[in-house]
Parts: C-alpha cells; sequence; structure tokens
C-alpha cells in the first residue's frame, strides 16, 4: 500500500479546507467543507467562495489576507450557504503565496443541549486545540505497534490508537453542523467495563470497585460521548487522591431532569473516598476552566454536563472528605414517550 500524497491527506481531513484565487474563485476544495456548504467538490472549483458562502464581509476580508499577507481569524461567523440554511463557524484565513489563500472551516454545532443551549466557546476552543496533537499521538502509537514484539505492548498501543480516535471523534462532533450524539443502545455494564480497562491501564490508578443492578435493561445514549463522561469522572477522582473509586448503577424513578420529571432514569454514580469537592468551588464546578488543580484546565466536568444534557440527562454531585459522589442521570424513555 502506499503512502498517501499530501494532497490526498488534505482531502480526508475533516476540517473544512479551500484554496482561493486572486479573483476570489474557489480553486480547489476538501470534501469536508463540501458537506458543510451542501456542494459538491468538483462542482465548487470555478465560483466565487462569496457565492457559496453568503456573508457580506468575506470579500473583504479575503482582500485584506492578501494584501497584508498575514492571517486572520474570524470567530462565530454566520453565513448562508445552499437551500437557504445557515452555517455558524470559525474560519481561518491565511496566504499561501501571492495569489492564493488556504481558508479553514470548522463548522460549529448551534444546538447541542435539548434546552437549546449552546456549547460554550471555551470547549469549541479546546475541541479545535485538541485535535492535531491527538493526530501525532496516534501516529507514534501506530509506529509502536508495528515494532514492539511483545503481544501486551501492541495491546496498549492499539488501546492509545483506539482512544485517539474516539477523542478524534468527540472533537470533530463538537465542531462540526452534525454535531449531534449518535443515539443507540447502551449496556451500561459493558460500558463500564471498557471504562475498567483504560483505567486499569493507567499507572497508580485506584482501586475500583462495583456495586451493580444487574436487572438494568440497555439505556440510550451515544456510547463514547457517556465513556467520556465516566473517563473525567474516574480521572478526576484519582486526581483528588482517591484510593478507592465504585461504581454503582440504579434506577431513580420519578427524577427530575431538567424542565420534565421521567418516570425512571438510570444512575451511573462514581464514589470516591479522595479529599472532596474544595468549598470555593462547589457553586462553580460545571464551569468551563474552573479547576481546584494548578495544572488543571477546568473543561473536564464542564465536557462532561454538557455531555449529560445533551442526552436529556443531567450531572450532580455530592461532596464532603472520604465521600464524594458523582451522579450521571440518563432518562429510560424517549423524550416524545
Amino acid at each position: 500500500m502506499h503512502a498517501p500524497s499530501q494532497a490526498e491527506l488534505l482531502t480526508l481531513l475533516s476540517t473544512g479546507l479551500a484554496i482561493v484565487g486572486l479573483d476570489g474563485r474557489v480553486q480547489w476544495l476538501n470534501p469536508a467543507l463540501g458537506e458543510v456548504l451542501d456542494v459538491g467538490p468538483r462542482t465548487a472549483v470555478g465560483q466565487e467562495l462569496t457565492a457559496l458562502m453568503r456573508e457580506p464581509g468575506l470579500a473583504s476580508q479575503l482582500t485584506r489576507t492578501l494584501s497584508e499577507r498575514r492571517a486572520f481569524n474570524l470567530r462565530g461567523v454566520t453565513f448562508g450557504v445552499a437551500r437557504g440554511r445557515e452555517v455558524t463557524a470559525d474560519l481561518t484565513m491565511q496566504p499561501i503565496d501571492e495569489d492564493r489563500i488556504l481558508v479553514e472551516v470548522h463548522a460549529l454545532a448551534p444546538d447541542l443541549t435539548p434546552g437549546g443551549t449552546p456549547l460554550s466557546a471555551t470547549l469549541r476552543g479546546f475541541a479545535h486545540e485538541v485535535k492535531n496533537p491527538l493526530a501525532g499521538l496516534r501516529g507514534a502509537a501506530q509506529l509502536l505497534e508495528r515494532r514492539v514484539v511483545e503481544e501486551d505492548l501492541r495491546q496498549l498501543a492499539s488501546m492509545v490508537i483506539g482512544e485517539a480516535d474516539r477523542l478524534a471523534a468527540l472533537a470533530d462532533g463538537l465542531l462540526r453542523h452534525r454535531g449531534a450524539a449518535r443515539i443507540g443502545p447502551v449496556n451500561v455494564h459493558e460500558l463500564l467495563e471498557r471504562l475498567e480497562g483504560l483505567v486499569g491501564a493507567e499507572a497508580d490508578a485506584p482501586r475500583l470497585r462495583h456495586d451493580y443492578d444487574p436487572s438494568l435493561p440497555d439505556s440510550l445514549g451515544d456510547t463514547d460521548r457517556l465513556l467520556q463522561v465516566l473517563l473525567n469522572l474516574t480521572r478526576n477522582a484519582g486526581e483528588a487522591g482517591a484510593e478507592t473509586i465504585t461504581l454503582r448503577t440504579r434506577v431513580e424513578h420519578g427524577a427530575r431532569l431538567g424542565e420534565r420529571t421521567v418516570r425512571a432514569a438510570l444512575r451511573v454514580d462514581v464514589v470516591d473516598d479522595g479529599r472532596g469537592v474544595p468549598d470555593e468551588l462547589r457553586d462553580s464546578l460545571f464551569q468551563p476552566l474552573v479547576s481546584g488543580r494548578p495544572d488543571g484546565t477546568g473543561l473536564g466536568l464542564a465536557l462532561s454536563r454538557e455531555i449529560a444534557l445533551e442526552h436529556g440527562g443531567d450531572l450532580r454531585y455530592t461532596s464532603h472528605p472520604g465521600e464524594t459522589v458523582f451522579s450521571l442521570y440518563l432518562p429510560m424513555e424517549r423524550p416524545h414517550d
């Protein structure tokens, strides 16, 4: 199998890209951007970009990019596309040479949560920044997988590749206009077994215990995103000094989730014996950039709650030193049931 060329790699990227000439016409466009604009890549060639992305200030911004010979970033720009749709995106325009501009388009999910709350700009920025390091991580793990002989090391490299793919898909889902969750049946105990495998592979991982309700039926959700929530919670517990984490599953009847009460909700508790949530963070714990650690990003819990809300559920906690419980609630019925 031949190694992909640079042009082939650009075509495969999930980031929308276009090359525009001095006359403002598209010289090349990749399938990802074609999907955003509802136009085929070949059809787009020769058309004015301003006809495909109807935004009044776009033409002058392209001219400015070439005249000043520097890149420009535009955040949260809304423009019209085919069939009367509107797209909101982050745009980057940078000169390639004297008469060509590379346009990068990151379409944003306009309405991720059931209540209509847009995904925060902080989390979108995080998703954008994490994609390139993930690609490098995946490539390094692939090299290791090919070169190591020991089977256990090959399995660890394969796990890194799988996790990099999952996180890249998560980041892409937060950035792209089709970022809705891929809802399907979820066996919560199989999900927790997968979580145990990942946590157990980490150095100095806390002990994991089970307290499961074996009678639970399958729930509905996006398996990868729910796994991300549970990983965030268990890692936070470890960073808070927990020696033991208990994973508990229950059914809660008559649960209040947002503005509605559901007949039954699946509750997954992550219980730890760590230091607990500091008093000064209790009212703002789920806000972006709020962290109890000097080196923390403050994005994990904010993202976790976004995902819970996206599923029509919630993420709550109770905490005191020696016992902190984070509870993920998921409705056991579809919203229209």
